[in-house]
């Protein structure tokens, strides 16, 4: 039987009504400071073609705060990439941006998609949550894979430590919201990137944008990328298409409607084994999954955009949309080193998952007085209906052997059927607000709270049984933030977060019994601009406790509890610098002390030891220089301290520093040419693990990219 809280048992009538947009809904204005006009919320048009709009702690962020808050303003970490950082830096992917940020590494693997993370010492999209436009696609099996690339990126915002509050379930380590490329007022432009690098990598890509009338304008991008891969048998390709028309009839109405397209087919590699516990370098660029090995990821995001000022202390915000993800694997995932030169391959698995989500996120912001201080409040709701659908072959026990010194090989062998085993069914409902009050000319507060509930539905085709569960989440935040200058804060806070014992959408019958875990977390920070506009810097401290983790009872290793518990006590600390001889400096820096505090599983207590690919150190650089106005050029470096494979801290993983370059020249005011070189000294490392520590992800070796950008 369903279980139903105040959330669930709201009439349906309600539930319809949270879907229309907001040029529909009339809300009486009123509040202090009538003067003071609302400026819209962050998703207004930001930059055009060719602009530099480089984000600073004045920049608005659009994952700290519903607010539109500023960093210097926001009593958390937060930091924002330009897409012009994204170009400079070389990074062909969202991961590979954000994790020239303080503190967040890559632990991606084909089974979540290549774009898992690990923040703060928690891992995995259910700690780190990823963000589209400040859309959420609830995760089903682990898996994000979208945005395909960052072509169509205009930045990415990010907000480490739990953000429940915001975002709800699911965001204990950090946000990534990544904002696409938004249409603009003026002459059309347009911008045309041709390249071709190593492994016959080869790019195609267009975009285009600008004014069809005084009231419409629009933005397009396309990109088509394809290459042989680094490892046998590695080809890849993808195409990314994304539109967006901007309407705004008058000063006070906006309505803006987009639509994204992705298609994957990345590189079908699922790692390395080692070689009698060790790496053999001589297999670095072997690949042992079969001929016939599939992954094909598809998406499709559509959203509908509506801003309205109501009046000079009240706007209002909806945001309508529908996701789809696609994804196909047929692999064989684990590969063991047998003495006398074999591999083992094992876990054979064919998967086929489609996933579709309709929602409506409704917000209004007022400007107000509060006790005769100026104070800000936004209020909304958000609704979710998900739909998840899975096909496979989980009990396949098919297992071969293949040379060591070759390549796989061989055809996908399955002794169990291929059918659908799932059909889950998830609806999310909440109510949320924040609040920012000046206490005084220089110190504010910031305060929110958040209600989730979400109902889920799984039904089990294999033995035709069905199970429902009810779930809640109580979430809040409270910062002060107190400004010793214009271009000087320091700050501190206290927030929470709850995520699932695993993915909401594929939580088994015996998972559903289980609560939520929660976090708490404190922080305090400082930041500050350099006067002149010579840069920023900024310094965090946090310590994160996460419990009810999955634990094994130690009175009884046969039972499982909720009583498991994760700390985490970190520092990170940025520099942006503008020095002498137009050089620009980029450095960020982060430790991070995590372990369990309360661990076992079966007849092993893993306490006190570290979470498995949790690095304790990480740190970037970054250094780029003008040669007068027809010559640029960087270089940066990319360290990651050494992980753990298992969670019994027996593999540990090497750290690694990878460095890439790139120059530019400027032949004309239209036309760049430019080469890019990554993993210039050929580091081999690995990124993270599989098979308990002892199967590898090796990054890419060295490689060159030479574009040809021109601008019409």
């Amino acid at each position: 039987m369903s279980r139903y809280s105040l959330f669930s048992s709201l009439p349906g009538t309600l539930m319809r009504a949270s879907l229309v947009p907001c040029v529909f809904i009339t809300v009486p204005a009123h509040g202090a400071e009538a003067d003071q006009a609302l400026a819209l919320p962050a998703t207004a048009i930001t930059g055009t073609l060719g602009q530099d709009t480089q984000p600073d702690l004045h920049t608005p962020s659009t994952s700290g705060s519903r607010l539109n808050l500023t960093p210097l303003e926001t009593p958390a970490s937060v930091t924002s990439i330009s897409a012009e950082q994204i170009q400079a830096r070389n990074n062909n992917t969202v991961q590979d941006a954000v994790t020239r940020s303080p503190g967040i590494t890559f632990i991606g693997t084909p089974g979540n998609g290549g774009t898992a993370l690990s923040a703060r010492g928690f891992t995995g999209h259910s700690s780190t949550m990823q963000l589209y436009d400040g859309t959420r696609l609830y995760v089903g099996a682990g898996t994000v894979t979208f945005p395909v690339d960052t072509w169509s990126v205009e930045r990415i915002d990010v907000l480490r430590g739990p953000a429940s509050v915001l975002y709800g379930e699911g965001a204990t380590g950090a946000v990534i919201n990544v904002v696409p490329k938004k249409p603009f007022d003026g002459e059309v432009r347009n911008h045309v990137r041709l390249g071709y690098g190593s492994n016959d990598r080869r790019q195609v890509a267009l975009d285009s944008g600008g004014s069809l009338t005084d009231t419409l304008s629009y933005r397009l991008n396309l990109n088509k990328l394809a290459s042989n891969g680094w490892v046998d048998c590695g080809e890849s390709e993808s195409i990314a298409v994304s539109g967006a028309l901007h309407w705004q009839p008058n000063d006070d109405l906006s309505v803006t409607l987009s639509h994204d397209y992705g298609d994957q087919d990345p590189q079908q590699y699922f790692g390395t084994p080692l070689v009698n516990g060790h790496y053999q370098e001589s297999i670095r660029d072997h690949n042992y999954n079969v001929d016939n090995a599939e992954v094909h990821y598809n998406d499709q995001s559509t959203r509908l955009v509506t801003e309205w000022v109501i009046s000079d202390n009240l706007t209002a915000s909806n945001q309508l949309y529908f996701l789809k993800a696609q994804r196909r694997w047929r692999n064989a995932e684990s590969y063991t080193w047998l003495p006398g030169g074999q591999v083992q391959r094992s876990n054979f698995i064919s998967i086929k998952q489609v996933q579709e989500q309709i929602g409506d996120r409704q917000s209004f912001t007022l400007q107000h007085s509060l006790f005769g201080l100026d104070s800000q409040t936004v209020v909304g709701a958000d609704y979710n209906s998900i739909r998840f659908v899975r096909k496979h072959d989980f009990g396949n026990t098919h297992t071969d052997t293949v040379p060591l010194s070759g390549s796989g090989g061989g055809d996908y062998i399955s002794t169990d059927p291929y059918r659908s085993r799932e059909a889950n069914q998830a609806k999310q409902f909440s109510l949320f607000a924040e609040n920012r009050t000046q206490l005084t000319e220089r110190l504010s507060l910031i305060t929110g709270v958040r209600r989730d509930q979400v109902h889920l539905d799984r039904d089990d085709l294999d033995t035709d049984t069905r199970s429902d569960r009810s779930l809640s989440g109580d979430n809040w935040r409270a910062g002060l933030v107190f400004a010793l200058s214009q271009d000087l804060s320091v700050y501190g806070q206290y927030a929470t977060s709850t995520e699932g014992v695993s993915n909401l959408l594929t939580l088994s019958a015996a998972q559903q019994s289980w609560d939520l875990s929660t976090a708490k977390q404190t922080e305090v920070g400082i930041k500050q601009m350099l006067p002149e506009g010579r840069g920023e810097w900024t310094l965090a401290a946090y310590h994160i406790v996460k419990k009810k983790l999955l634990s094994t009872d130690p009175l009884n290793p046969t039972v499982q509890q909720q009583i498991g518990q994760q700390s985490s006590d970190g520092i990170e600390a940025t520099l942006e610098l503008r020095l002498p001889y137009d050089m620009q400096l980029s450095a960020n820096a982060a430790w991070v002390r995590a372990e369990y505090d309360e661990f076992a599983s079966g007849s092993n207590d893993y306490s006190g030891n570290r979470p498995v690919n949790v690095p304790r150190r990480s740190a970037n650089l970054w250094l780029s220089k003008d040669f007068g106005q027809r010559f640029s050029a960087g270089a940066g470096a990319r360290y990651v301290d050494s992980r753990y494979g298992d969670n019994a801290n027996t593999v540990q993983v090497p750290s690694y520093t990878v460095v890439d370059a790139n120059f530019d020249w400027h032949v004309q005011p239209d036309l760049t040419l430019g080469l890019q070189l990554n993993n210039l000294f050929d580091r081999q490392y690995a990124t993270t693990t599989d098979n308990n520590g002892l199967q590898w992800y090796l990054g890419e070796p060295r490689s060159f990219f030479v574009t040809a950008d021109y601008s019409f």
